[in-house]
């Protein structure tokens, strides 16, 4: 077989095509095989445990490489700003997006679901949540994938310093561009095997989880999976017109679809990095932008998860027979939202510290929990999939407020 064969095959084995394909055969194969498909998850956790692993000297690198190389330490003060201008943005439209879809669709109507008697939940203090969402007691620990905002932060700081004696001439930079060159190989191989990867492991999901899709939460599932696709197709294209005109929309459709089915497979936003760094490389977001963007999306940008927390709140109130309606109703499930998605999502534990908030928040008794626990549980795949899908558009967002509105005219001249 030549070297020309062999690159075509690896291209198309690498396709958006064929992954959809794996997923697909995956789901009939946890739908006609039921539970007997859990033998498949090994398979699965393979590829998950792979982009893990790669994941944490992946964001340091490209971070600290990216910070490292600027001469301009005020260009990365505008990437930071336009980076939490755009997520704050963005979760605010999907929150509008989510509250006008369940006024018109009441979908905990009807619903009838035992409660289960719950303990009181042990919650942080501030002070003490703010610290471990921030920094870690011991260096080791940044080296974990639940501390990614630490990792962020220290990443950030060694390439100021890095900056600050020598930039880009000096050999800490020059191993630093080495090391996020190598990163990046190591992701394309890994790659080769998602389709088997995400295959076995949504086969294995539907034959353990199926049943469940279809009990007391089917509504819900109903409302939200339409919901996420209606954002997708509508916010998505929107957010690239702002970016890029038309050929921004053009080339996030291009290159939008590897990352949304990596995150809708895996359920991670962190394991779908390395996939999103791949799409805005095709689009043409320079690499300072999209390595300290995309970091950052993976623990604060989460629209997906705004969508689903105002899902939850509305849940609540139409099963406890309350109306959801109101404008302090509207601004309290928003400001809880954003919380829960942008602030706490990147703290340990952060996913149940803000489901814990809806409840104490709202008064709702402890029985709640979980019910909403399990809402998250069902609809993870495709929140994570707008949270990271997301972050690729964000980027393109990021680099128009950092570069201006010709930026990809220019990506076409580099």
């Amino acid at each position: 077989m030549s070297e020309k064969t062999v690159k075509k095959f690896r291209l198309s084995w690498d396709s958006p095509i064929v992954l959809i394909l794996g997923i697909v055969l995956g789901s009939f194969i946890g739908i006609f095989f039921k539970e007997k498909a859990i033998v498949l998850k090994p398979l699965g956790d393979i590829f998950l445990n792979m982009m893990f692993m790669i994941v944490v000297p992946m964001v340091f690198c490209s971070i600290a490489s990216a910070v490292g190389n600027m001469s301009n330490m005020k260009r990365l003060g505008k990437i930071l700003g336009s980076t939490i201008t755009v997520f704050l943005i963005t979760g605010i439209i999907a929150a509008v997006y989510v509250i006008i879809t369940v006024n018109i669709f009441p979908h905990a109507a009807g619903t009838k679901i035992a409660f289960e008697q719950t303990e009181a939940l042990k919650s942080s203090a501030p002070g003490e949540l703010l610290v471990n969402t921030l920094t870690v007691s011991d260096f080791p620990a940044l080296l974990s994938r639940k501390n990614m905002l630490p990792l962020i932060i220290f990443a950030i700081v060694f390439g100021y310093t890095v900056a600050l004696t020598g930039g880009e001439e000096s050999p800490v930079a020059r191993f630093l561009d080495q090391m996020n060159e190598i990163m990046m190989k190591i992701v394309n191989f890994i790659m080769l095997y998602a389709p088997i990867g995400l295959g076995a492991y949504f086969a294995a999901l539907i034959g353990e989880f199926g049943p469940t899709l279809i009990g007391d939460y089917g509504r819900t599932l109903a409302i939200y999976y339409p919901l996420c696709a209606l954002y997708f197709f509508t916010a998505f294209p929107a957010y690239s017109f702002f970016a890029g005109g038309r050929e921004g929309v053009q080339r996030m459709f291009s290159n939008i679809l590897p990352p949304a089915i990596t995150a809708f497979a895996t359920q991670s936003s962190v394991a779908t990095i390395p996939v999103n760094k791949k799409a805005c490389k095709e689009i043409g977001v320079p690499e300072d932008v999209s390595d300290i963007v995309l970091p950052m999306g993976a623990t604060m940008h989460m629209d997906g998860s705004v969508l689903s927390s105002i899902v939850k709140i509305s849940f609540l109130f139409g099963i406890y027979g309350k109306q959801f309606t109101g404008i302090d109703t509207y601004i309290l499930a928003v400001i809880v939202s954003i919380l829960a998605a942008f602030v706490l999502s990147g703290a340990p534990g952060g996913g149940l510290v803000g489901e814990m908030l809806i409840v104490s928040l709202f008064n709702f008794p402890p029985e709640s929990f979980p019910i909403i626990a399990t809402i998250g549980f069902l609809v993870d795949p495709a929140a994570t999939c707008l949270n990271s899908s997301g972050d690729t558009i964000a980027s393109m967002m990021v680099t128009k407020m950092v570069e201006g509105a010709d930026w990809i005219r220019n990506s076409l001249k580099a």
